[in-house]
């Protein structure tokens, strides 16, 4: 496991919507370097940079078109190289966004395997036998190659699927995991990972990390024992290289050979804290201070905890560039309690850009295969200069619309109050980093749950947190003193008494 996780804080960055440097209205590589020092400062010690690859950008980058070879609009590989030198300069550690599971139609690998005639690039992805012949339940395109046959897709139409083997192989184009031709696509990833880690690279964010052994089973077993094939490879290469996986399942992610898994979107856990309205007519996300109760999230999430706390990491998000931002629904002092909790959590956190400021989320026409999520996708908003500062550029040719509301955050804004989010999260942070018992190996219990109060350990650390509207108070039998506060909190001898709408933080003594 590598150490540095053990204090990391992630800031994701959407590279396109971050900062343009050369006035073409996407945002760039050079952007990510000159803003490296707001990172630092904010309380984040490593990155995520969302898909940076050569792409006709038809899924924004996750339709790769060449592994070794960045998109000219971020700049080129020696930019990404400088990045990683300057990232590290200032302790920073970057992840590229890995997507293994399919490519770009556009692919070289892709072309070649299209082909009438048999090559080595034949097999790298999943074939039917015969133009006519369905995929046995798979999403597939046919009749746009001279191969005779259908490709399997693992997403959008643009983006055929990899061919790992089939688990259970039911048909003769079927090929088992141990064929050479699967073996030798695992082979190619590890091998463009090697290529980026020996550039600097810390790491991966592995997209659809669960997608890579079709007809699988419920354990994933074979997409499974590749991924711990690649984290051999790593622990024997790369032994400080990271990878983080979109599973969304950290006892099967972390036992398959992650570092990190997110928790994303279940159904009981991570959505009712942030984003209940998905689940419910009335929002009843815990953090609303009208909102409901934090036992199911709770009943989802411990039981995982315990599971991989001694094997790995489980990350909390603010957000990301395929979910709503959390300001849709919550207000700017929801969000303080929200991201004290995420990030006193155990585990290894996520911020995403512009949530340390409370961006909103816009209702835009799709763009690059965002649909829905591309309201969450729109640019850094700096200061009030041009385009909120993210660019020189005309507004016509920004790669989306920045905020045109009156009361649209900005960096520059929230610097200068220090009440605003933005300080609330750089305090938080400071707070984490001081204090091991705060960070991602930190011990973990519950201490109290009784009416929307929730009160957890860490340590040496009694952390609480209110978000219903009236005061909440619970006895303690030991000393303790005041460390942090949002809101109000009080100790009244044997008893903490927390404010409405308040997250207190406690050093207990004895």
């Amino acid at each position: 496991m590598p150490s540095w996780l053990k204090d990391a804080v992630f800031y994701e960055i959407y590279p396109q919507s971050f900062y343009d440097t050369n006035g073409d209205g996407i945002g760039d590589f050079q952007g990510i370097i000159q803003k490296l020092d707001y990172i630092k400062l904010l309380g984040c010690n490593a990155l995520w940079i969302n898909p940076c690859f050569d792409s006709p950008f038809k899924d924004a980058g996750y339709d790769v078109r060449n592994y070794k070879l960045v998109a000219p609009r971020y700049g080129t590989n020696e930019d990404l190289f400088l990045l990683f030198r300057e990232a590290h300069h200032r302790g920073i550690h970057v992840l590229l966004d890995l997507v293994p599971g399919h490519t770009s139609e556009e692919h070289e690998w892709f072309q070649k395997s299209s082909q009438a005639e048999k090559n080595v690039y034949s097999n790298r992805y999943i074939w039917t036998d015969f133009c006519f012949a369905a995929a046995d339940g798979f999403p597939y395109i046919a009749g746009e190659s001279e191969r005779s046959g259908a490709y399997v897709l693992n997403f959008f139409k643009c983006q055929p699927a990899l061919n790992y083997g089939f688990l259970h192989p039911k048909e003769s184009w079927q090929l088992p995991t141990d064929h050479p031709d699967c073996v030798a696509t695992r082979e190619a990833m590890k091998d463009v990972m090697r290529f980026w880690l020996s550039h600097g690279c810390d790491g991966f964010r592995v997209d659809m990390a669960a997608s890579l052994v079709k007809n699988d089973d419920e354990k994933h077993s074979g997409t499974s024992e590749i991924w711990r094939n690649i984290r051999k490879m790593l622990d024997t290469d790369y032994p400080n290289a990271a990878m983080v996986s979109e599973w969304d399942d950290p006892p099967l992610a972390l036992s398959a050979g992650f570092h990190m898994d997110f928790y994303l979107n279940s159904r009981n856990g991570y959505t009712t804290l942030m984003r209940d309205y998905d689940m419910e007519a009335e929002d009843k996300s815990y953090f609303k201070a009208e909102g409901g109760g934090i036992s199911r999230f709770l009943a989802d999430y411990l039981p995982k905890y315990m599971r991989t706390k001694d094997t790995g990491y489980i990350s909390f998000i603010t957000g990301n560039h395929d979910t709503i931002r959390a300001r849709y629904n919550l207000s700017t002092s929801e969000l303080k309690l929200a991201y004290a909790f995420i990030l006193t959590m155990p585990g290894v956190p996520f911020i995403y850009y512009g949530d340390e400021i409370g961006m909103k989320y816009l209702d835009l026409p799709t763009k690059e295969g965002g649909y829905f999520r591309t309201g969450s996708r729109t640019p850094m908003q700096w200061n009030h200069d041009k385009n909120l500062g993210f660019s020189t550029a005309n507004s016509s040719q920004l790669y989306l619309p920045v905020d045109d509301a009156e009361d649209a955050p900005t960096v520059a804004d929230e610097q200068k109050n220090p009440d605003s989010l933005w300080n609330t999260v750089r305090k938080i942070l400071m707070l984490r980093h001081r204090n091991r018992d705060l960070q991602a190996d930190g011990d973990f219990e519950v201490y109290e749950m009784k009416d929307r109060l929730f009160a957890y350990r860490r340590g040496n650390f009694l952390l609480a947190v209110n978000p219903s509207g009236a005061e909440r108070s619970m006895w303690v039998p030991f000393t303790v003193k005041s460390e942090f506060q949002l809101g109000t909190g009080s100790i009244e001898k044997d008893n903490i008494v927390i404010g409405p709408q308040s997250f207190c933080v406690f050093k207990i003594s004895n």
